[in-house]
C-alpha cells in the first residue's frame, strides 16, 4: 500500500472526487462526482500497481472482465452512444481506468473528454445514490446471467 495514494488510503481525497459503487473481482468501481458526462466512472485496481504489465495474467484477465462488466452496467444504465476508456496515471500512479459515457449531443462528442472541465456538474446526494443503486442493479443482473 502507498500512503500517498488515495485509492489505497480511501480517505477524504477519494470521497471528495467519487462515490463507491461496487467491489468487483480485482477492482472497485466508483462514480465520479463530476457528472458533466452522465455516468462518468472510475475502475480502480484493488491492489496498488502502476502499470498493466505489473499484473499477473490472471489479475489482468480479471481486471479486464471487471472493466467489461462495469462498462456494460454503465451502458444499460445511461444508454450512451459510446463509452470512452482512458488510462493515465502520471498524477495518480495507481492503476485505474476512466469510463466516460459519451452522447452525440453532449460535451466532447467526437474528441477526447476534458478531464477537468472548467465548469463541472454536481448532483444532489439523493441523485448520486439513485445512480449508484441503478448501476449496482445492472452489475447484479450481469452476475445472475453467468
Amino acid at each position: 500500500m502507498n500512503n500517498s495514494c488515495f485509492y489505497c488510503e480511501k480517505d477524504e481525497r477519494l470521497d471528495n472526487l467519487m462515490m463507491k459503487i461496487s467491489e468487483l473481482q480485482t477492482s472497485i468501481l466508483y462514480l465520479n462526482k463530476d457528472q458533466t458526462h452522465s455516468g462518468r466512472s472510475i475502475l480502480a485496481l484493488q491492489s496498488h500497481k502502476r502499470e498493466l504489465f505489473e499484473l499477473s495474467n490472471d489479475e489482468r484477465q480479471f481486471f479486464m472482465e471487471d472493466l467489461s462488466k462495469a462498462a456494460k452496467a454503465l451502458q444499460e444504465t445511461f444508454a450512451p452512444q459510446k463509452i470512452n476508456y482512458a488510462i493515465y496515471g502520471d498524477v495518480v500512479s495507481h492503476l485505474h481506468v476512466h469510463l466516460v459515457p459519451k452522447y452525440e449531443q453532449g460535451p466532447d462528442w467526437g474528441g477526447a473528454f476534458v478531464h477537468d472541465p472548467p465548469v463541472t456538474k454536481a448532483l444532489t446526494e439523493q441523485e448520486y445514490k439513485q445512480l449508484t443503486d441503478e448501476i449496482q442493479q445492472h452489475l447484479k443482473l450481469e452476475e445472475v446471467k453467468k
